[in-house]
C-alpha cells in the first residue's frame, strides 16, 4: 500500500512539473534569432547629381557685332587656337587702317621736328662762335637759344604724338583680333548658341554677355552630387567613390572625392520646410566613352570600412531606458514601485537583446561602422552570442529578462540555424 502511495505522489509531482513547464512555454514570446558574427563592413554615403567636365570654357563675345562666319558645329572636336567663329570686322579694320595712316603722319612730323631741332642747335653753335670773335651780338645768342628750346619741345611733342598714335593702333588691332575667336583649349564643342547672321552682345558690369559656345575637355569628368547635411561631415577629401551613370546601366566607374563645398544648398520640400545639402565633387579616374555633360549620376562614397569585425543585424539594435525599471505583476511593461526606484537616473541607450537561459537580456552596445545590413559592435557583445533579431512588433516592446523562445519557422531563425 505504501509503495502505491509513493508512486502516486511521484506521478502527481511529475504532472505538476509538466504543467508548469507547459504554462511557462506558453508565456514565452516567439522571436527570431541571429548570431553575433564577424564580417567585413563598408559604410557608404549615397548621393545623386550630374556629370560635368573638369575643364570647360564658356566662350563669350568681347565686342558687339554680327556673326559673319561660323567654323564649327556642336559636337566637333577642336584644337587650341583653332578658328571657331568671326564677328563682322569691317568697322574695326577701317579703324586700324586709319590709325596706320595716322602713325605714318606722326612719324613724318617727328622727322621734321628732329630736323628743325638739329638746325636750331647748329645755329646756336654758330652764333656762339661768332660772338666769341665779336661778330655776333648777345641778342642773336638769346634768339638762337630760344629757337633751340622751341625746336626741342616741338620734337618732344612729336615723339609723344607718335607714341599715342601707336598705342591707339595697338588697341585697334587688339579689337580687330577679338572679332576672330579661336578655341582657348583642345576639347569638344558641347554647346553652340549662335548661328551665322545673329548679333553677339558684349557683357557689361551688370549684364552677362552672349555665351557663344562652350568648349569642354571630356577626357576628365566630374560628378557633382548633393550630400545631405547629416552625412557631409563624414565625407573627406581622397575617399574612394563608386559612380553609376543612368546612361550606362550595369556599369560603375571609380572616382575620388576632390572637393567638398562649404556653402549650403537650400531646397524647398513643401510646407515651408527646406532641405540643406552640400555639393561634393568627385573626379572620375578614367575617361568614359560616349559621355555627355549633364548625364545623371549616383555616387556611393566610402566613408569607412572595417575588416572582420563583430557585427549584428541593423534590425536587432534598439533603444531602451537604462537601467531598467523593476518588474511588478504579470504585465510586460515594468513600473516603479518605490521612491528609490523613481530617483534612479535613467537614459536612453542603444543595445540588443541577447538570449540567455530562455530570456531576452538587454545588453548595451557601442556602434561603429554602419554597413548595408549590419552594424559594427565596438563593445558589449562577444562572437557567437545568440540575439533577438525580430519580429519588429515584438522587439519594439520587448523588455529586459523577458521570457522568449526562438521560433525556428521564422525566416531569420532558420537562416541562422543553417549557418550554425
Amino acid at each position: 500500500m505504501k509503495k502505491w502511495l509513493i508512486i502516486g505522489a511521484a506521478v502527481i509531482v511529475v504532472a505538476l512539473i509538466a504543467v508548469n513547464l507547459l504554462k511557462s512555454s506558453r508565456k514565452a514570446l516567439g522571436v527570431e534569432a541571429g548570431q553575433v558574427a564577424r564580417k567585413d563592413l563598408v559604410e557608404v554615403v549615397t548621393a545623386s547629381g550630374t556629370l560635368t567636365p573638369k575643364r570647360k570654357v564658356d566662350v563669350s563675345a568681347s565686342t558687339i557685332g554680327k556673326v559673319t562666319r561660323l567654323a564649327v558645329r556642336e559636337g566637333d572636336r577642336v584644337e587650341q587656337g583653332q578658328l571657331l567663329l568671326e564677328i563682322d570686322p569691317t568697322e574695326f579694320r577701317s579703324v586700324v587702317d586709319a590709325l596706320q595712316a595716322a602713325v605714318r603722319t606722326a612719324r613724318a612730323n617727328l622727322d621734321l621736328a628732329r630736323a628743325g631741332r638739329d638746325k636750331s642747335q647748329q645755329d646756336l653753335e654758330r652764333a656762339s662762335s661768332l660772338f666769341g670773335s665779336g661778330l655776333s651780338s648777345q641778342e642773336q645768342i638769346d634768339a638762337a637759344e630760344a629757337n633751340a628750346r622751341i625746336e626741342e619741345a616741338r620734337t618732344a611733342s612729336a615723339e609723344a604724338t607718335l607714341r599715342q598714335t601707336e598705342a591707339n593702333l595697338a588697341k585697334a588691332r587688339y579689337d580687330l583680333d577679338k572679332v576672330t575667336i579661336t578655341s582657348p583649349m583642345a576639347g569638344v564643342v558641347t554647346r553652340l548658341n549662335v548661328e551665322e547672321g545673329e548679333n553677339a552682345i558684349m557683357g557689361t558690369l551688370n549684364n552677362a554677355g552672349t555665351v557663344l559656345l562652350t568648349v569642354a575637355d571630356l577626357a576628365t569628368m566630374e560628378a557633382e552630387v548633393d550630400v545631405d547635411e547629416t552625412e557631409v561631415v563624414r565625407v573627406k577629401l581622397g575617399q574612394p567613390v563608386k559612380v553609376e551613370v543612368d546612361a550606362f546601366p550595369d556599369t560603375s566607374f571609380a572616382g575620388t572625392v576632390t572637393e567638398i563645398g562649404n556653402s549650403p544648398i537650400y531646397t524647398s520640400t513643401g510646407q515651408s520646410q527646406q532641405a540643406v545639402d552640400f555639393k561634393i565633387t568627385v573626379t572620375l579616374d578614367d575617361p568614359i566613352v560616349g559621355v555627355r555633360p549633364g548625364l545623371t549620376a549616383k555616387a556611393e562614397i566610402t566613408v569607412a570600412d572595417a575588416k572582420q569585425v563583430l557585427t549584428v543585424p541593423i534590425g536587432a539594435v534598439t533603444v531602451r531606458e537604462w537601467p531598467p525599471l523593476p518588474k511588478v505583476g504579470k504585465g510586460r511593461r515594468p513600473r516603479p514601485t518605490t521612491a528609490a526606484a523613481d530617483s534612479v537616473k535613467r537614459e536612453e541607450v542603444e543595445g540588443v537583446f541577447v538570449i540567455e537561459g530562455g530570456k531576452a537580456v538587454f545588453k548595451t552596445v557601442e556602434i561603429g561602422v554602419t554597413g548595408e545590413e549590419d552594424f559594427e559592435v565596438l563593445s558589449g557583445l562577444a562572437d557567437g552570442q545568440q540575439i533577438v533579431t525580430g519580429p519588429f512588433r515584438i522587439l519594439r516592446d520587448l523588455q529586459h529578462e523577458e521570457a522568449v523562445k526562438v521560433d525556428t519557422k521564422k525566416k531569420g531563425a532558420g537562416a541562422d540555424k543553417k549557418r550554425d
